[in-house]
């Protein structure tokens, strides 16, 4: 019993002995975790992959672990644009979860590594990617690769799409387009990553706005956010019970559905126009209600009361689109498969049909020979119209297949060209196939959607309009869109030839540009062409409106206003220039290109701008915040082969901002002010830019598959509140060329709803982005077609 006793007693000595030392290797052992975790918390987080699997849109938020694209710029004015707040105290290991996540008081800007993968930007958009939020371990384990810890944040093994917050996992590469120069040395790529994290939290958001200003911007941090949110001051400082009631009935509504997917089935448009249909063009059971077609009236637009959500099919073997610049000269026969034009036109060097392609000779009614040519000859004929100095945007009229605006790029000038849908099969659908911008429209009865004054030149070379007639209600309606002291180039028999009915018209336009107070400036004959032209000139104030003896055409009324142009009926009038120094219209705009970042005169200090600074700091703000996200993130951190993009569309423009920011790409930007929208258009035509106003609710005046890239900066939360966005999206596909881009910018609810709808629709989901409740979505179409068919379209009328 003693020997059991004293062996206890030495065993209880030797283990508290033991454990002291124990104790002292644990206590020295988490002091140096200590001191290393305090040093590693100020080092930069290791590299990590580029690619990672999508998660649940409602949480995830893209973010590069070596900041590549920093940003070394100045604010533009206190409140203006500012870069993203995410430092390094973001990835402390000992920092909470509300401290460890903290961002910017609105949204923080998304960024790609220094050498983005060209694959990151493409996923594969297959069944297995309708549910995010299920554990999707071979596509987030196999092909998204290896989740990423964070500063020991992390959770291993966690594939579900629900990661604490600091997780990282590596987007799917896209196979068609990866390249091997873009890995690193371990075989894994560098670029976007994603995260999942919770809501910011509140405490700190004021302080997260210094850290770091050398993010990305894919969403501004701190005072740049106040930049997109549009001012609303209707209400004043007070709430009112109407739009508290009416949020919570949303908040409720959303609530309900929260998690739940949406299943969208799609169906083949069964309409009579097939693979061109143009709904607003098209709609037979309206226009065969009209009257009367005497102005062109089954031209214009005749919307179908419910707007179409079926998909238009593709024409039977079509291709990719030939690569501007190659694209003016000839394009794939399959895509436009009309022969018609190249029959009627094609001694004309319209358009001709060689083999599988369609070639366009660069000529036209006018220009024979070809269109530089005639460009030149306008010049020489009129020294003063610059082309791409003083003459930066123009209008063309009747513009056939655009062979004019096409080749006038090379003079640095834009044309906004239109011809209406009609008997000239397809000529519209042939511009923009070519790369060249264009719209279907009519001078009927109703004014052009333009603001007025903004065209510095308008061109017509045999438009077959009949200027002449009924007052000169056309005409007038020109007069309504050309600058003060503008040109305006006509060029069509009437100038060159004496039959009697050319003598006739040319009288008659003689005395009505007269009575306009136009001055004719030259006449002259174009020998290799064998055709002339006249140039009038629209004058730059009203002192010869003062001294006419006949006041026909009358000046309009003071109460009309010349910048309505949505879906108003022409006047035979004219409006009075204005006579303000500080007005717009009375000042030419600086020569290209230094007018594209001038703040226009007439923008006052004393107005207050879109995003509720004073319009000059509103519109340089705006400037430097989409020069910041179209050169940081759009061209090389979004995985976008610009190299195929040529028709832009932004589809809801402020001051055109975004089209500016891509002023040196090989591109154009087709700006759309929407008609529920500040009235900003006049800023963009001031810029040397152009647009035009439309409403989201309806179809665009445009045909299928022309356009390559479709931007939507908050336009889909807007349009919530007026239509239906599934018809809206119909629209989008519609318009798209198959393997275009579309990306949205909105409300993190508006881009999971948009997101399905683009899975639905078997689109490949190339990024998203989310927030603080903003999100950031890019998506590529597909060649997908639904095999049915709708069973009929009575819906049109």
């Amino acid at each position: 019993m003693a020997f059991g006793r004293s062996s206890r007693t030495d065993t209880r000595r030797t283990s508290s002995s033991y454990c002291s030392t124990m104790t002292l290797v644990v206590f020295v052992a988490l002091c140096l975790v200590g001191a290393w975790m305090m040093t590693s918390s100020a080092m930069a987080p290791a590299e990590v992959p580029s690619s990672a699997t999508k998660s649940d849109m409602s949480d995830k938020v893209s973010r590069t672990s070596s900041n590549p694209y920093k940003d070394g710029s100045d604010d533009t004015s206190e409140d203006s644009v500012s870069d993203d707040s995410s430092s390094g105290e973001n990835n402390m290991p000992n920092k909470s979860d509300s401290e460890s996540d903290k961002t910017s008081e609105k949204l923080e800007e998304k960024t790609e590594e220094e050498n983005p993968t060209k694959g990151s930007d493409d996923i594969n958009n297959d069944s297995d990617d309708s549910s995010n939020t299920q554990n999707d371990g071979d596509a987030n384990g196999n092909k998204g690769g290896e989740t990423i810890e964070e500063a020991g944040d992390a959770k291993e093994g966690n594939d579900t799409g629900d990661e604490e917050r600091g997780q990282e996992q590596k987007p799917k590469p896209e196979q068609d387009e990866k390249s091997d120069g873009d890995k690193t040395e371990d075989g894994k790529t560098d670029g976007v990553i994603e995260e999942k994290v919770d809501q910011s939290s509140d405490e700190d958001k004021d302080g997260s706005q210094s850290r770091d200003k050398g993010n990305n911007e894919v969403f501004p941090s701190g005072a740049q956010t106040e930049l997109l949110n549009e001012t609303s001051t209707q209400n004043g400082a007070w709430s009112t019970q109407a739009v508290e009631s009416k949020n919570e009935k949303e908040i409720q509504a959303s609530s309900s559905s929260k998690g739940q997917t949406i299943e969208y089935s799609w169906k083949l448009c069964n309409v009579k126009a097939g693979a061109d249909y143009i709904p607003c063009l098209d709609n037979e059971a309206a226009i065969k209600k009209l009257h009367s077609t005497k102005h062109y009236e089954h031209r214009e637009r005749h919307c179908p009361d419910n707007a179409p959500t079926c998909l238009v099919p593709l024409p039977d073997g079509y291709k990719r689109s030939i690569k501007w610049p190659k694209s003016r000269e000839k394009i794939w026969y399959n895509n436009v498969p009309h022969a018609k034009l190249a029959a009627v036109k094609g001694h004309q060097n319209w358009v001709k049909v060689s083999g599988e392609y369609l070639t366009f000779p660069g000529g036209g009614t006018q220009f024979k020979h070809g269109a530089l040519h005639y460009i030149d000859f306008i010049q020489e004929s009129l020294p003063n119209i610059a082309w791409g100095k003083r003459s930066r945007v123009i209008l063309d009229v009747g513009c056939g297949v655009a062979s004019f605006g096409g080749f006038l790029f090379d003079r640095d000038v834009l044309a906004m060209s239109f011809a209406p849908k009609d008997e000239h099969e397809a000529q519209v659908q042939f511009a923009l196939e070519r790369g060249i911008p264009a719209i279907s429209a009519v001078m009927g009865t109703k004014r052009l959607p333009f603001p007025s004054k903004v065209f510095d030149v308008v061109h017509c070379a045999r438009c077959r309009v009949p200027w002449h007639i009924e007052g000169g209600m056309l005409l007038l309606e020109l007069n309504r869109l050309l600058r003060p002291g503008g040109y305006f180039v006509w060029s069509a028999t009437p100038v060159y030839q004496d039959l009697p009915e050319d003598a006739e018209i040319w009288k008659a336009m003689s005395a009505l540009t007269k009575s306009m107070c136009w001055e004719m400036v030259t006449r002259k004959n174009d020998t290799l062409n064998q055709v002339g032209l006249a140039v009038y000139r629209k004058p730059s104030d009203n002192k010869c409106y003062e001294k006419r003896a006949n006041e026909n055409p009358p000046l309009c009324q003071e109460s009309d206003n010349p910048d309505a142009a949505w879906n108003v009926p022409l006047q035979a009038c004219m409006h009075k220039l204005p006579v303000d120094p500080t007005s717009r219209g009375t000042v030419w705009p600086e020569q290209w290109p230094q007018r594209l970042e001038k703040t226009p005169d007439w923008l006052s200090g004393s107005q207050t701008g879109v995003y509720g600074k004073p319009a000059p700091e509103d519109f340089q703000a705006d400037y430097e915040h989409w020069k910041q996200i179209v050169g940081k993130s759009y061209v090389n951190g979004m995985g976008i082969n610009w190299s195929t993009v040529r028709n832009v569309m932004d589809m809801r423009s402020v001051y055109g901002g975004f089209a500016a920011a891509l002023r040196d790409m090989k591109v154009w930007v087709m700006n759309i002010v929407s008609i529920d929208s500040p009235d900003t258009l006049p800023i963009i035509y001031e810029r040397g830019l152009f647009g035009m106003y439309h409403d989201w609710c309806e179809s665009f005046s445009t045909y299928p598959r022309t356009y390559d890239l479709l931007h939507a900066d908050h336009l889909f939360s807007k349009l919530k509140k007026r239509c239906r966005l599934l018809p809206v999206i119909a629209e989008v596909d519609r318009v798209l060329r198959p393997e275009g881009k579309l990306i949205v910018r909105d409300d993190a609810d508006v881009i999971s709803e948009i997101e399905n709808m683009a899975k639905s629709l078997h689109w490949e989901i190339t990024l998203t982005y989310s927030n603080d409740n903003e999100g950031l979505l890019c998506v590529q179409k597909t060649m997908w077609r639904p095999q049915d068919t709708e069973a009929s379209m009575s819906s049109l009328s």
